[in-house]
């Protein structure tokens, strides 16, 4: 994703400049992250630390790292928290922990281990999701370490499969939802895993006519998130979507404030992740 993120200048050009100004200027004093809220997010450090470096821009590493440090391994950090922090501490080209500490960490990913194979926000869940699998392979991924027992997950991921071609977070769900597709065709491609042809024309299906992708068909607009992974599912199927590359264009230059970027049309708010997911969006759609 980071690497397509990288081309979304060809597309911005003088803009990328004012981007990188508002990212750089989403830190606390304690070197994290901003949420909406304007307090120190681990999440939010990730999309401002990714952000920056996708545009090539200098990371404020020696105010970064001791908000990083602060967590040590992690123990009181949810699933999603959690992962990242393996991933800032990558963002940063940085191992700080030993094979112990290391070990401590992947323990505790595998404790929202799911009985179905996924991964799941609750300890002891019989079912799990499609984005934290999604999340946890990307820290098995981020530590260079294989992701035990793949063949479960693939199970419990197609599970999760909807009856019209697409994936949700919910095995009881009947529709699909366009992140947890997204989510499901990385997974089985990053696991060597053949994936439905079906899949992609569902995907393709979530364009709306004004632009942009829904994150499920009922609906009533599209979304900067939904466009950026459906945007990047369809590159990983090498399903085009040159068809709707003008509209989607059109649909993320209305949520440009400027500055930064909105979520969607009911959205006035601009942050770091939606930013991020317009990086990602624009990348694709320069290629």
């Amino acid at each position: 994703m980071l690497q397509v993120a990288r081309l979304a200048p060809n597309l911005l050009h003088d803009a990328s400049n004012r981007i990188a100004e508002f990212l750089d200027e989403q830190w606390n004093e304690d070197g994290g992250g901003c949420d909406r809220a304007g307090r120190s997010d681990l999440y939010y450090t990730v999309f401002n630390l990714e952000g920056l470096t996708a545009l090539q821009r200098p990371l404020p590493e020696e105010k970064v790292r001791p908000y990083l440090e602060s967590f040590g391994v992690g123990p009181e950090l949810d699933l999603v928290h959690l992962g990242c922090l393996v991933r800032a501490w990558k963002a940063l080209n940085e191992s700080p922990w030993e094979k112990a500490e290391r070990e401590v960490v992947l323990g505790r990913l595998e404790q929202h281990r799911s009985a179905d194979g996924l991964y799941s926000p609750r300890i002891g869940a019989e079912t799990g999701t499609a984005y934290h699998a999604f999340l946890a392979l990307g820290a098995y991924e981020d530590f260079e370490i294989e992701l035990p027992d793949s063949a479960r997950l693939l199970e419990g991921l197609e599970a999760l499969r909807t009856s019209d071609g697409g994936y949700s977070n919910d095995p009881v769900m009947r529709i699909g939802a366009a992140p947890a597709t997204a989510a499901a065709v990385v997974i089985r491609r990053r696991l060597d895993a053949s994936i439905d042809r079906e899949v992609g024309a569902w995907l393709l299906a979530q364009s709306h006519e004004q632009g942009g992708f829904k994150a499920i068909p009922q609906a009533p607009m599209p979304d900067l998130l939904s466009t950026a992974v459906t945007l990047h599912a369809l590159a990983t199927l090498e399903v085009s979507f040159e068809h709707v590359k003008d509209r989607c264009l059109d649909f993320i230059d209305t949520l440009w404030t400027g500055q930064a970027f909105c979520g969607s049309w009911a959205d006035d708010e601009v942050d770091s992740e939606y930013t991020w997911y317009a990086l990602l969006a624009l990348g694709h759609l320069s290629l």
